[in-house]
């Protein structure tokens, strides 16, 4: 008898404890979650991207849709300038253009900057919104803050894709700009968390 009051109160102790504490430290369900991270797999290596999410959900939210689609898989980076930017999205090898199913967001803007690093939407001008193409800055590139929508920053394998904008070109834009003399392909993209 007396062993099982014991263990009644010690039961009714613990809840009364897990009670308590669930009150005094509720859990904050407003808490921010993580950003995604996209792994890029290319011909040339891989690199991991931090989407930032919680500073620009809709351009974040697109690519991520694109993402988990296989949009990107097998196209190439078909403009790339040591020093300026990879951009890549839109073409298969062949040089076939291919497009988004889902067309055009508007333009989003925040603090994101055109750090070294940074994952741009690549447009057709200055605060217009993309669709699927994107570019990565090769060195900060100050002078596009405010007119195209940074939405993440490379948190690793920043060497690839200095590797990548380092390939000859065909000098198609100017002499420092082009597209690479040999394809440059992106395998896959897959988002990570």
């Amino acid at each position: 008898m007396y062993l099982a009051l014991a263990i009644i109160v010690i039961v009714v102790a613990i809840v009364a404890v897990v009670v308590t504490q669930n009150l005094l430290n509720p859990k904050n369900d407003n808490t921010p979650k993580e950003n995604p991270i996209a792994l890029f797999d290319t011909s040339f290596g891989t690199f991991k991207v931090e989407l930032y999410q919680d500073k620009m959900p809709q351009t974040v939210n697109n690519f991520v849709k694109l993402v988990n689609d296989g949009f990107y898989n097998g196209l190439i980076f078909h403009r790339i300038g040591q020093g300026f930017m990879i951009q890549g999205g839109g073409y298969y090898t062949n040089g076939t253009r291919k497009t988004s199913p889902y067309g055009n967001i508007p333009f989003e803007t925040s603090d994101v900057l055109h750090v070294d690093g940074a994952i741009s939407m690549a447009s057709t001008g200055a605060k217009v919104g993309g669709a699927a193409e994107f570019f990565i800055c090769d060195g900060a590139q100050t002078f596009l803050d405010g007119n195209y929508a940074a939405f993440g920053v490379v948190i690793e394998g920043i060497d690839i894709v200095r590797t990548i904008a380092a390939q000859p070109q065909d000098k198609s834009e100017s002499e420092t700009v082009g597209k690479p003399t040999t394809d440059i392909i992106i395998n896959n993209i897959i988002i990570l968390s």
